[in-house]
């Protein structure tokens, strides 16, 4: 299926396309919660570097560099409907793929990068991976930890940080956001490297 909106197709060399979706949900109501963190790194990135996002099919994206980045605007347990036509339109091989998201088994402060694996109980990923018949793409994940107790998973995620872990999600985010460079940059292995040990619980974000 051929995305709606005409736009220049970029770099006539198929193998350097790559595609950077952040997984969220459309509107002020989920803006700041921990399920939007995928959202907050695409954000940055494009504030930082001055970029304009457009309306194309079921996302907003834009370009950048000799690729894309992408929040699909379907609600994040129908994202690979938005995700797997633009792969399949502009010929985005799997490991070219990056989908940054939240984690809750990863603790607030840590990220992890890897390819491949099943979804866990991420319900974006787990579209993208239905909807694209293969689970080898990249995945940045970013820790907001586990409910407390009386706190079911989807009343979590959905919810806002508190005040005094909002700066720790922002330090997290502004982390994720420079493992993207590296990841479009220098590779995977380079942004495993370098990010998946950093803890910014004890770095303070410094």
């Amino acid at each position: 299926m051929r995305p709606d909106v005409e736009i220049d197709e970029g770099d006539p060399d198929v193998s350097a396309r790559f595609l950077v979706v952040g997984l969220g949900n459309p509107g002020p109501r989920y803006a700041e919660t921990r399920h939007n963190l995928g959202f907050w790194v695409v954000d940055r990135i494009a504030r930082e570097e001055g970029l304009a996002w457009r309306q194309q099919g079921r996302a907003f994206t834009t370009r950048w560099r000799r690729g894309w980045l992408m929040k699909p605007t379907t609600f994040m347990n129908a994202s690979g409907e938005a995700v797997a036509p633009f792969v399949r339109y502009y010929e985005i091989a799997p490991e070219r793929l990056l989908v940054v998201h939240d984690d809750m088994d990863l603790p607030l402060g840590r990220l992890r990068l890897r390819r491949g694996g099943s979804a866990g109980g991420q319900k974006g990923v787990r579209s993208i991976i239905e909807q694209l018949g293969t689970d080898r793409f990249d995945r940045l994940r970013i820790g907001v930890g586990r409910p407390p107790a009386g706190w079911d998973a989807a009343s979590w995620v959905l919810s806002k940080f508190a005040p005094e872990d909002r700066p720790l999600a922002q330090r997290a985010a502004e982390a994720a956001a420079e493992a993207v460079r590296v990841w479009e940059a220098e590779g995977l292995e380079a942004a495993q490297q370098r990010f998946n040990g950093l803890d910014l619980r004890e770095s303070g974000g410094s």
